[in-house]
């Protein structure tokens, strides 16, 4: 018959053995998850070129919007799609020109994408843009050209310190917020790579079309 003390000795001896390995498990834990992050996950730094706004801000429900024909357009019409947006006076200096080309541009090499971008133009002057400035923004997608208070539009979009609206282009999601600001004078290969990362990150829930 086996001896009552033996069988003790080895029931704590094998229980003693489990918890040494549990708390080398436990210790092990962070190094395991540390090894699987960098050689499967791999992830990237952030490396965007764009400034992100956080948090981001909502598209006013009340901002007064308006078409060069004087017709109201709700700001709620302007959701369901990304928007590539410029802001500019009438006018349209060499700044404004630059920007509108390049927003044109940045849609057209989307390739299939390019549908779930839309180019917007806010003007906050109130005047009208000359005919070939309309004229060259027209093939392909036209943008879209609103008229907007200045003082609204502050509401919801700002420049970096010490520049202003019309320095910069400025990304909106399909659900209206403000995300992302473009930096003055922009790199267009760098702009492209934040939208296309934009796209893809979005791919499962935002569709072409409103």
């Amino acid at each position: 018959m086996p001896s009552p003390v033996l069988s003790d000795t080895a029931r704590r001896t094998a229980s003693g053995r489990w918890k040494m390995f549990g708390v080398l498990a436990v210790c092990a834990a962070p190094v395991v998850a540390s090894y699987f992050a960098y050689f499967v996950v791999k992830p990237q730094a952030r490396n965007n070129y764009g400034e992100l706004i956080t948090p981001t801000v909502e598209l006013p429900a009340r901002l007064p919007l308006s078409t060069l024909s004087g017709e109201t357009v709700a700001p709620a019409s302007l959701r369901g799609q990304w928007l590539l947006v410029v802001v500019a006076d009438a006018a349209c200096d060499a700044t404004c020109e630059k920007h509108l080309f390049l927003q044109r541009q940045l849609r057209e090499t989307l390739g299939a994408d390019k549908a779930r971008l839309d180019k917007v133009w806010l003007i906050p002057d109130g005047g009208t843009p000359r005919p070939e400035v309309l004229q060259a923004i027209a093939p392909g997608q036209p943008a879209t050209v609103l008229r907007v208070p200045r003082e609204a539009l502050a509401k919801w979009l700002t420049p970096a310190s010490g520049r202003s609206l019309a320095d910069h282009l400025y990304i909106v999601d399909p659900m209206g917020q403000w995300m992302m600001r473009v930096p003055p004078d922009p790199d267009p290969a760098r702009l492209k790579k934040d939208i296309e990362r934009l796209l893809r990150a979005s791919a499962s829930w935002d569709r072409p079309g409103r």
